[in-house]
């Protein structure tokens, strides 16, 4: 049986009872080995542990000792760790893996050095909070580690300051945010930037940094006043505020600065020297940008551009130091680069396009003066103004507001001079006439209130039928009582009209009316000047309304009297008696002419009843 290879039932149920009788000591000796084999891996573990432990501690003891911080400690005691736990295979297969361990500096301070000043030219949300850069190999995954952290603007200036333009952070999307959240918890959180992998998930997050930064923000006043009013966290986190004066006094102390900020400029370009003259015509020309009397403006830009001219016109002449005359040939050429409109303006007044009257008189029209801008330069030029009156009841319409041409400030002075009409006349009737006030050859927009004081003197003239000096033009503001207010630009105004009159003819009569207040801003051209002192040019400066009537009639304007009546032969007292006879015709447009003669006030009885009080007293 047994050579035939077959087992009889007898043979295997013996087989059978002798493998369940072994199994269970066959399934001991099993789980012994098993522990053994465990007991064996963990002993070797332990010895790995415990030999990486030797050989690190030293190594680490002394870094702890360098720096005794709780945190580094920490730190070295969680390398030790990690190196002998985790990092038995990567040892063993010799591979490096030390850049985990790495240290990433992102912000380092010397305990000697200053406070930080950090100026961020591009605010952006990444640049002010820091970023966490990625790697993209290929066939792998985005992938970032702590060494791609980096610091931004806010880390880089902790415990000291940071300086930021208002306008960019406000254009920079998400910026303003962060830099409100940083200033309000005092936590800076980075955070990594938006990327263009929309699956690409950070794995890094790092903690939040304790930083103590003092933001400083540069802008504009309106931009200050739309933060404070709009942003309830700004008041709070913004609490100091500081204005630049956009000029300085025009005394020995500011004139040093002047000479100052030229030499540093000419010593940082590499320009020639500038002699005291050249420094003096820079210092001119500083006080007409100023615009203000005894003042000198801060725009250096401005006048270091002029810098810049002047010396490269002193090279072209080949000479060593810079002269006034070059400083001043400098100024005239940025004029001339940019006055193409101006020049055409008086090219059409002098072939007669545009009209205006440098020589006689008219009634119901003057010569204003008005401006136009080229960039930061400004040019003046004389606007002809024309009034028409007659009786009626619509009052005085400004022409410009009802074509829709009219300026919110314009409008207000035109309703000003509606109300320095009332105060001057203060009549016992209504005014009854119609008016209408215009700048001619005007076909776009007109603001500002600088031409008031013009206009009511060309209504009055109108009114009165007085003509004005047509070589006489006028600028100036005016309020309700009469006084003639200060206006801008006065010095590029009066050249403006000095260069019509001369391109027409100068007859040394002609001159600029203009409120006494700007007096002591002129700084005017050379040539300009130069008129004046031979009586061909000449500025008049008035305080009031009634001044101004007199230099452009030539006949007294007129002062009430203690019972409220103006004498006769006077302009006002003449403009009375005019808004009477309105009131009278249009009156006897409703009414019979008896019971109109009926209703003369008794204080302007005068004059018989057959000449319908053609001459009333004047009040």
């Amino acid at each position: 049986m047994r050579a035939a290879g077959q087992v009889s039932d007898e043979q295997h149920a013996a087989f059978r009872k002798a493998q369940e009788e072994f199994q269970p000591r066959f399934e001991s000796i099993t789980s012994q080995i098993t522990e053994i084999r465990r007991s064996h891996r963990d002993a070797l573990l332990d010895l790995w542990k415990e030999q990486v432990r030797s050989i690190l501690q030293p190594l680490t003891a002394d870094i702890a000792r360098e720096f005794p911080d709780p945190q580094v400690t920490a730190w070295l005691n969680d390398v030790n760790e990690d190196v002998a736990t985790r990092r038995r295979r990567a040892i063993e297969k010799e591979s490096d893996f030390t850049r985990i361990y790495r240290v990433n500096a992102i912000l380092t301070h010397d305990d000697h050095a200053p406070c930080p000043i950090v100026v961020e030219n591009t605010p952006t949300m990444s640049n002010l909070l820091g970023t966490i850069d990625h790697t993209f190999a290929r066939g792998e995954m985005l992938h970032s580690d702590h060494l791609m952290i980096r610091a931004g603007s806010l880390l880089r200036a902790d415990g000291g300051y940071l300086i930021l333009e208002a306008r960019d952070v406000l254009r920079e999307p998400g910026a303003w945010h962060v830099l409100v959240r940083t200033l309000r918890t005092g936590r800076l959180e980075i955070a990594p930037p938006e990327t263009v992998f929309p699956l690409a998930i950070p794995s890094l997050k790092p903690e939040p940094i304790d930083v103590n930064v003092k933001v400083v923000l540069l802008g504009e006043s309106e931009t200050y006043y739309l933060l404070d009013e709009f942003d309830p966290d700004f008041p709070d986190l913004f609490k100091v505020l500081a204005d630049f004066a956009r000029s300085v006094p025009h005394d020995e102390v500011g004139i040093l600065q002047y000479a100052g900020v030229l030499a540093r400029i000419a010593k940082e370009e590499g320009l020639p020297p500038f002699d005291r003259k050249a420094v003096a015509a820079l210092v001119e020309h500083g006080a007409r940008i100023a615009a203000d009397k005894g003042k000198l403006t801060t725009r250096f830009g401005r006048l270091a551009d002029i810098a810049r001219e002047a010396a490269f016109i002193c090279d072209k002449r080949g000479e060593r130091v810079v002269s006034g005359d070059d400083v001043r040939q400098a100024v005239r050429r940025s004029k001339h680069r940019a006055d193409l409109p101006s020049r055409r303006f008086r090219e059409m007044l002098v072939e007669g396009t545009i009209r205006v009257q440098t020589t006689g008189r008219e009634v119901g029209q003057i010569n204003g003066l008005a401006v136009l801008h080229a960039g930061p330069l400004t040019y003046g030029f004389p606007a002809r103004i024309t009034a028409t009156i007659g009786p009626g009841s619509a009052g005085v319409i400004n022409i410009e507001r009802e074509a829709a041409l009219s300026g919110a400030i314009h409008t207000k002075g035109f309703y000003i001079l509606g109300g320095l009409l009332r105060h001057l006349l203060r009549t016992d009737h209504p005014l009854a006439f119609d008016a209408s006030v215009a700048f001619e050859q005007s076909y776009g927009g007109i603001d500002g209130d600088s031409a008031s004081a013009a206009e009511i003197c060309c209504l009055l003239s109108a009114l009165t039928e007085v003509p004005l000096r047509q070589d006489l033009a006028m600028t100036g503001a005016i309020d309700q009582v009469g006084n003639v207010l200060a206006i801008g630009a006065v010095n590029e105004k009066i050249e403006g009209f000095f260069d019509t009159c001369r391109d027409l003819g100068l007859t040394g009569k002609q001159g600029v009316i203009i409120p006494g207040a700007n007096a002591g801003d002129l700084m005017l051209r050379e040539d300009v000047v130069e008129a004046c002192a031979a009586d061909q040019f000449h500025i008049h400066a008035v305080d009031t309304v009634q001044d101004a009537l007199e230099c452009l009639t030539e006949m007294p304007a007129g002062v009430r009297d203690a019972a409220g009546w103006y004498p006769q032969g006077t302009l006002l007292g003449l403009a009375v008696l005019r808004a009477w006879e309105y009131w009278l015709k249009a009156s006897l447009v409703a009414e019979r002419p008896r019971a109109v003669t009926d209703n003369v006030p008794p204080r302007r009885a005068a004059a018989s009843k057959k000449t319908r009080s053609r001459k009333p007293a004047a009040r």
